[in-house]
């Protein structure tokens, strides 16, 4: 295997036949040791967490592809914490796409001046750039055509896409008496052009709240596969 690329909460790697094999990690993102989905630093390892991840994003990803939502994802190892995928290339240096049902998170840091803490926001869709140094910045659908980052008519089918992963991905958990806020996910371009659902879903990209309470990321497995 060939390392491509080594990320915050996995690894990935280039294998002989042209797939590319996804390894999980322990490590979540978050500040000052405390889990946040939305930071772009490691706090802490969750002894268990790559395991858990890829059973909940192996998960969803089969129920999102029943719902004819095209991914990346061809099978995985739960033992080895290891997923297989097709190839695909990230749009500019990478982007990722929040759908947001409630105001939490790094939208109060920013709109908090409007925005009351877990405000409604009806499947409200922003997209972020991968961009640590400059910490993730928002970006407009003007900005990301008039730097070539997605192409016409790619901006729409995006927000489309995360709005019907993220609404299904919601009743999941509404089935289970708890409510997701916010989803983070990344999307790409397969070979012949197609746009995909890449990386993962798990715990560590969402927030779900039961009772009242947010839900841990090793708490969201079991929540959803016992």
């Amino acid at each position: 295997m060939k390392l491509i690329y080594e990320g915050k909460t996995k690894d990935v790697y280039e294998l002989p036949d042209g797939t590319c094999l996804l390894k999980f990690k322990d490590d979540v993102t978050g500040k000052d040791g405390v889990f946040d989905p939305g930071s772009n630093q490691v706090a802490l390892s969750i002894a268990g967490m790559g395991q858990g991840g890829l059973r909940l994003t192996e998960f969803f990803f089969k129920k999102i592809e029943d719902a004819g939502i095209p991914t990346h994802f061809i099978n995985a190892d739960i033992d080895e914490a290891t997923m297989i995928v097709k190839p695909a290339v990230v749009f500019g240096k990478g982007i990722e796409v929040i759908c947001r049902f409630r105001a939490v998170g790094s939208f109060m840091r920013r709109y908090g001046l409007y925005a009351t803490e877990g405000q409604a926001l009806d499947a409200l869709v922003e997209i972020t750039l991968k961009d640590d140094e400059r910490e993730d910045p928002p970006i407009t659908q003007d900005a990301l055509e008039a730097l070539g980052i997605l192409k016409g008519g790619e901006f729409d089918t995006l927000k489309d896409l995360t709005r019907r992963i993220s609404m299904l991905i919601r009743d999941v958990f509404a089935a289970k008496d708890a409510e997701l806020y916010d989803i983070k996910l990344e999307f790409g371009r397969l070979a012949d052009g197609t746009i995909v659902l890449i990386d993962e879903i798990s715990g560590g990209n969402m927030r779900i709240y039961s009772g009242g309470k947010n839900v841990g990321p090793l708490d969201i497995v079991k929540l959803v596969l016992g």
